[in-house]
């Protein structure tokens, strides 16, 4: 358990501004987490790592020379907001592009994801790596569907080595996905752990099990097992691995590997000793040489007890990256080049940033936009608790309530744009966020998505033609497809939402609102028709067929909001 805190609500905060003050040298604090303390050189790409909190060292520990340029830091085991992901690359890019690293999780898929979404639309060159090196989430052929754990050290370090080096941003990308493919680990845990505040762990093994195939997250293994012996527990984290070891001789390999024991919290030092001690004798006996070998605390889980091992398959390319200098507050390694790193300037607050110059015609758009999200949080207020009662046969019954929260803060901001003079794209990307912001969950950031894509769409020095509206909804189910990863049949909002754009796009030639109009009619067919498909996403898909012959809530939502939309704009 966690003995030392002031509040569980303020745990992460409070870690993090602590961290900032034992190392003013690397950091500083900014608004989502932390960044260098130092301007990223004119140029040079820089990368953006992060996640929950509660791993440390990672995320916000490897942000220094040689690595991370800045972390977004999210609430324990939580997702950073996109606005968090946002205010840091803001912080750290400072015009050679970005890369966003983070374990592929769904969470932070769609933040992230959201946040990409924006800053692309602002004219920030952004890719998007996620580490994908657990093997007991999913099967060899879908390596890159696979969850992060402990690979996030060897990619993050990677791809902060080839930036240092000079590498450019298609280079250094390059370098972070071929460390991902490169990288395999696996774990085991003995006992969950517990969150500030909280009495009880997660979950727990029973007495003389283990959990196989645990997640960072405080997530269980995917089967028990009696422990037995440190010897026992190495040669299945290494045959385990071993299994999808590549053919030595080919694309450079020669069974030279770089090697991380990483404890997860609560499993020490000397144990993780003993058990290294088997895995060096794996190593030598399967004639692989282990390249700067790490035995220590490096991707944790708050208290969880319990230890994970990584193994990355090198060539002399990664090999060179793995081994190079790296200073940062929770990992150094040699001696960084005395090059010149430019004092920092300032740091970039969305209080002080202002709003872009707009054309009157452009305004009255933007006037335009906020009426109509004041009609969408009407809908969503008045069908909250049938939304909600939808969501709970096979969810968590959040998203009637989730809906109501996101169309109000969307309203909210977007009318606060229309007031101080904002255009018809500033107006729509600052809705986005703030729906993203107030609903949370995966409604929030998918909403938040397809209104920043649709503003895309628009421009602050020009009108809107019917078009471009059709072409903005469009843009923000393109947004949704491409960041929520459904598809038609998954018992999802795609499910409205794509036969929708078909029919508008087929009835573009006519004015924007009877096409919507239309549209939403084959919407709305579309969402009751989900009551005969049994879920394949989300956590209603556990449920199976305790879903069938009920509406899915988000293409039901999805529906209600178009018919509003094509109304109110034939009006």
């Amino acid at each position: 358990m966690t003995y030392l805190l002031n509040s569980p609500d303020d745990f992460a905060d409070e870690a993090i501004r602590g961290l900032v003050a034992a190392h003013p040298d690397l950091l500083v604090e900014v608004a989502g987490g932390v960044a260098r303390s130092t301007q990223t050189p004119p140029g040079q790409p820089a990368l953006v790592i992060g996640g929950g909190s509660g791993h440390y060292p990672a995320f916000a520990g490897w942000v220094g020379p040689g690595m991370g340029h800045g972390a977004p830091c999210g609430n324990i085991f939580s997702s950073p907001s996109a606005s968090e992901v946002y205010s840091v690359v803001r912080n750290a890019e400072n015009g050679g592009g970005v890369i966003l690293g983070f374990g592929n999780y769904a969470g932070d898929v769609l933040h992230f994801g959201l946040a990409a979404e924006k800053l692309r639309h602002e004219g920030v060159d952004v890719r998007i790596v996620t580490v994908s090196d657990d093997v007991a989430s999913n099967t060899p052929e879908n390596h890159r569907d696979r969850r992060g754990v402990a690979g996030d050290l060897p990619v993050f370090k990677i791809a902060g080595a080839a930036i240092e080096a000079g590498a450019d941003l298609d280079e250094a990308e390059r370098l972070a996905w071929k460390a991902n493919d490169a990288t395999r680990s696996f774990g085991v845990a003995f006992d969950g752990c517990t969150l500030p505040g909280a009495d009880e762990a997660l979950f727990h093994v029973e007495k003389g099990q283990m959990g196989i195939g645990l997640g960072i997250h405080g997530e269980p293994g995917v089967r028990d097992a009696g422990i037995g012996s440190a010897a026992d527990i190495a040669d299945l984290l290494f045959d385990s691995l071993m299994a999808e070891e590549p053919p030595r001789g080919r694309d450079g390999y020669t069974g030279r590997v770089a090697v991380i024991l990483n404890g997860l919290g609560t499993v020490k030092y000397e144990e993780l000793f003993v058990v290294y001690a088997r895995i060096a004798e794996r190593l030598q006996d399967n004639g692989l040489t282990a390249v700067r070998p790490e035995v220590g605390e490096f991707v944790t889980s708050l208290d969880m007890a319990g230890l994970s091992l990584t193994l990355v398959f090198l060539d002399e390319e990664l090999e060179k990256l793995w081994l190079a200098p790296v200073e940062t507050p929770a990992y150094r390694r040699g001696t960084m080049p005395a090059v010149h790193r430019p004092a920092r300037t300032g740091i970039w607050d969305k209080a002080t940033v202002a709003i872009p110059e707009a054309t009157g015609e452009s305004r009255a758009c933007a006037r335009t936009i906020a009426d109509v999200l004041e009609t969408f949080h009407q809908v969503c207020t008045d069908n909250e608790e049938r939304l909600g009662r939808l969501d709970a046969v096979a969810g968590d019954g959040d998203h009637g309530q989730g809906m109501t929260f996101g169309s109000r803060g969307a309203a909210r901001a977007a009318r606060t744009a229309a007031d101080q003079d904002a255009g018809a794209r500033t107006t729509l990307l600052m809705a986005g966020e703030a729906w993203a912001d107030s609903a949370g969950g995966t409604s929030g950031a998918l909403w938040g998505a397809a209104l920043t894509s649709a503003g895309g769409v628009f421009s602050d020095t020009a009108g809107i033609g019917e078009r471009d509206i059709v072409d903005a909804v469009a843009a923000g189910i393109d947004a949704v497809l491409r960041l929520g990863g459904a598809q038609p049949g998954d018992k999802t909002m795609v499910d409205a939402a794509v036969p929708f754009r078909d029919a508008l796009t087929e009835a573009s030639d006519t004015d924007a609102g009877p096409a919507i109009t239309a549209a939403a009619r084959v919407a709305c067919e579309a969402a009751e028709k989900t009551a005969d498909i049994t879920a394949r996403l989300g956590r209603a898909r556990v449920l199976g067929e305790k879903s069938l012959g009920t509406p899915d809530p988000g293409a039901l939502s999805f529906s209600l909001l178009m018919t509003a939309l094509g109304e109110q704009l034939s009006r």
